[in-house]
């Protein structure tokens, strides 16, 4: 026993240095405020304004095959190291310029592929250190740093925007989250070869799944099924939160920064409750809860943001519990990963999968922008794809299967 408290204590250490690097690394939940400071300095227009937050999600999230397979081979310490160094260069870059094909290559493509590499090494790594019954509520504390990150980003952004511009505003925060990340990430390391959690020994062979390879994971029906659903809730909720402060602004104004950061809230506690709810009740049945109170939550959204009479208070409301739906997703895929396809080759297995979260963050944000501008401004048509995207999804949890155990 002398032996494994350390061990216990040291799962713990890396599970919250993950949760520090994704505080850092949730620069990009925060695009919602940058948007309007890019249309008055830049004079970029309609779709553009959306273009580097869709990319960085779809680079992002293909990022994390390579940055899972380093993960799997090199070690998180290295791959977060790496991911720190690349977020940093990407904001140094378009902290240069105003050029719209720049900003892609910065925001979209260096802190996308850095976001990979640092998001990628800290789940898995903290994973590894407990047992099969705190799979959901591990996967919750380490990414709901990413969804927390708006809470200190968002009144940070309003701030710098305000004394030094935009461009020395995005200075400022790569510097900052070269250090956090590159300092966090030496925190980060696997459990020794034969490492076994405290509990777990006991339940190994009730609790196992199979150890496959990338291969084998792709071979699965499952995988394409939890993919489709994937890209529905991801992408339905990623649709939202790169715009909630341009819906916020019409009736709070200056103070739209507030609804960011109280969304994070939701986000964040989304993922750890979600976490925690799994373990309880299963994953397919959180899963089925989360996607379809996520459409009602769509539909209610059409005539609150429609009101000229809509108080601030029901609009952070809103923002809060779509939030906590969308943070759900982040902690229910990983730990469904783990459960089908095992630990062996967590890492590009759940790189792979995350590919969903990228390519939904950038088809329906995207969408969302177009149908916004088509609109006039009017956000109805969007949360009506939404919530019918989301409804569908609800109904494709009824076919996932529990996955089969190893004896």
């Amino acid at each position: 026993m002398a032996t494994e408290t350390p061990s216990k204590n040291h799962g713990w250490l890396v599970a919250f240095s993950g949760l520090g690097i994704n505080l850092a690394l949730g620069i990009l939940y925060t695009w919602s405020m940058f948007k309007a400071a890019i249309e008055k300095d830049f004079g970029w227009k309609g779709d553009q304004l959306n273009d580097p937050y869709a990319l960085c999600c779809l680079v992002f999230a293909f990022a994390m095959i390579l940055a899972g397979r380093c993960q799997d081979r090199f070690g998180p310490r290295i791959t977060a190291s790496v991911g720190g160094l690349l977020v940093g260069a990407g904001m140094f870059l378009i902290s240069t310029t105003n050029g719209y094909g720049t900003w892609l290559l910065g925001f979209g493509v260096l802190v996308g592929v850095g976001i990979g590499f640092g998001y990628s090494s800290a789940t898995p790594a903290a994973m590894k250190w407990f047992p099969p019954a705190k799979t959901g509520l591990v996967a919750g504390v380490v990414v709901a740093g990413f969804g927390l990150a708006p809470i200190y980003l968002a009144p940070t952004s309003q701030y710098l925007l305000a004394h030094f511009g935009l461009k020395e505003s995005m200075l400022i925060f790569g510097g900052a989250f070269t250090v956090i990340v590159c300092g966090l990430a030496q925190l980060l390391k696997n459990p020794p070869t034969g490492y076994v959690a405290v509990t777990q020994a006991s339940t190994m062979a009730k609790n196992a799944a199979a150890s496959s390879t990338p291969a084998e994971m792709l071979r699965s029906p499952m995988f394409y099924l939890l993919w489709l659903i994937y890209f529905i809730g991801a992408g339905a909720g990623l649709m939202v939160i790169s715009s909630v402060s341009g819906m916020a602004k019409k009736s709070m104004g200056v103070n739209a920064f507030i609804a960011v950061a109280v969304m994070a809230i939701g986000n964040a506690g989304g993922r750890i409750v979600a976490g925690i709810l799994s373990d309880k009740i299963g994953r397919r049945w959180t899963l089925m809860l989360v996607l379809a109170i996520q459409a009602g939550l769509m539909f209610l959204a059409i005539p609150v943001t429609a009101s000229k009479e809509t108080t601030p208070a029901l609009i952070v409301l809103l923002a809060t519990f779509i939030g906590f739906n969308y943070g759900a997703n982040l902690a229910l895929f990983p730990s469904l990963t783990k459960d089908f396809w095992g630990l062996k080759s967590f890492g590009v297995n759940y790189g792979i999968l995350f590919t969903a979260w990228g390519v939904g963050g950038f088809v329906l944000s995207r969408l969302q922008q177009m149908l916004t501008v088509a609109e006039g401004g009017s956000f109805h048509n969007s949360f009506i794809v939404a919530g019918a995207f989301l409804l569908g999804g609800a109904a494709l949890t009824l076919f996932i299967k529990p996955p089969v155990k190893n004896a």
